[in-house]
């Protein structure tokens, strides 16, 4: 009888702590789920793990038995790279332990968790981290990325904000990284990806952050072109404390928002004020507000910092269809803002959206060689996502998308945000990192010369180090 990876696992793993999940097991299906519905791969094990050590056993298992490894945080990546068919996903969500130092304004958190769980643990001791804006999302996938969301004018990206890290490598051992400890490993775990072991756990700097101004500000989507013009020659230069993103979509059908504008493509801002200051927020706002026609809604108001974290959430919960596409750009030319109108205007699904997200202020206090994240010049992070619950839908979203990203790609920089591409390729990987590519590479060759960890935006092993 032929033994399955999955018995072997559960043989072979000896003082293994956590879970083995395979094919035919009870809550297979639970343990092998996704974000994106888009993919619905099958792997062979789900090694729910405990600990480091955990981990450790996982990733020799996975060599002995020369199966592809994927490891899972939160599974949110677009490109579904926290599986992989007929091989092993380690699972990190046992391990979301989260502890709050508010007299260091520092926080360690498991390897596992999610930044909801992060955004209301520190929001008791009014601080946050920088991070993005779904909370379902898993800390170790966006960190490893860069991490661009609410807070990245004030605060910076997220791993502007990571102090150390715990780290699995592909040879089993477990080391520590920080800027005086293995600081190449360190230097590439920021922005990098998961290329380079398996962290257990991080430890991040906080911010005084409690109460905040947040909402949206929308407009027709017929004013789409109109509108990010005036985005474009405003956000750079705000107050670091006044983040706000760009969007295209439709208005969601559901309360808080007035049931008239249910459905209506509209574009706009979904601001974020890091006090909880209205009259400030208005006063940070106005320059921009005042060059435009009166908004069908203007909603920000008081709020705390985990709420607007977490508008999100019901919107776009897991097992939905996504298909993404992104692109760095500094400037975005009139000829730019008449394309993203004309795709707003064919917005394929109430869920479908673009996001412009401002790399600037904190952003920017960082060179593009002080980490592996390396579009420090960039003004902008755009993503194009076509989105829907039905999957008789999924090749329109998908080709919209595409279209979309492929019109509005003349104008970037040429690489793209790793959180938020597809499986696309070594050049465009390549792009993503620019000249931080070769470094990385080398760091790879040292750490991870066999490429254990591959299934990702995988950064390759130069051939020597």
């Amino acid at each position: 009888m032929t033994t399955t990876p999955a018995q072997a696992a559960r043989r072979e793993l000896t003082g293994f702590r956590g879970r083995i999940t395979g094919p035919g097991d009870a809550g297979y299906d639970e343990a092998r789920a996704i974000y994106n519905a888009m993919h619905d791969k099958r792997p062979a094990v789900v090694a729910s793990c405990t600990d480091a050590a955990d981990a450790a056993r996982v990733i020799r298992f996975a060599r002995s038995q020369q199966l592809p490894l994927a490891v899972r945080g939160g599974g949110h990546h677009g490109a579904g790279l926290g599986s992989v068919d007929d091989g092993i996903v380690l699972d990190l969500s046992p391990m979301n332990e989260i502890s709050v130092d508010p007299e260091r304004r520092t926080v360690r958190v498991g390897g596992g968790a999610v930044w909801g769980d992060v955004d209301r643990a520190t929001y008791e001791h009014g601080l946050a981290v920088p991070s993005g804006i779904i909370s379902t999302t898993g800390v170790g996938g966006l960190t490893l990325g860069g991490g661009v969301g609410h807070l990245t004018r004030r605060g910076g990206l997220t791993i502007d904000n990571l102090l150390e890290a715990d780290v699995v490598l592909a040879s089993g051992e477990s080391v520590r990284a920080n800027s005086t400890t293995n600081p190449e490993l360190f230097w590439a775990l920021r922005g990098g990806g998961g290329n380079f072991g398996v962290v257990t756990s991080f430890v991040f700097r906080a911010h005084p952050v409690g109460d905040v101004i947040a909402g949206p500000t929308f407009w027709p989507v017929e004013q789409t072109a109109e509108v990010l013009v005036a985005y474009r020659d405003f956000i750079g230069t705000a107050p670091r404390d006044l983040n706000g993103f760009f969007l295209i979509g439709a208005v969601p059908p559901a309360e808080p928002f007035p049931e008239d504008l249910w459905g209506h493509k509209i574009c706009g801002v979904v601001w974020h004020y890091a006090k909880p200051d209205l009259e400030a927020a208005q006063t940070a706002m106005k320059p921009f507000l005042d060059v435009l026609p009166e908004p069908l809604l203007h909603g920000p108001h008081e709020v705390p910092h985990p709420g607007i974290q977490a508008a999100f959430d019901g919107l776009y919960p897991p097992g939905q269809q996504w298909y993404w596409r992104a692109d760095f750009v500094r400037d975005i030319p009139d000829d730019a803002a008449a394309l993203h109108a004309k795709f707003a205007a064919e917005l394929p699904t109430g869920q479908s959206t673009m996001h412009l997200y401002p790399v600037s202020g904190a952003a920017h206090d960082l060179a593009s060689e002080d980490t592996a994240w390396s579009f420090r010049d960039a003004n902008f992070a755009s993503v194009y996502a076509g989105v829907d619950a039905d999957a008789a839908n999924a090749d329109l979203v998908s080709r919209w998308t595409v279209d979309y990203f492929d019109a509005l790609h003349p104008y970037s920089m040429g690489g793209a945000y790793v959180n938020m591409m597809m499986d696309e390729g070594q050049e465009r990987v390549r792009a993503s990192y620019r000249d931080n590519y070769a470094r990385l590479a080398r760091i790879k060759a040292e750490y991870d010369p066999e490429n254990v960890f591959r299934i990702n935006q995988n950064i390759e092993p130069a051939a020597s180090v």
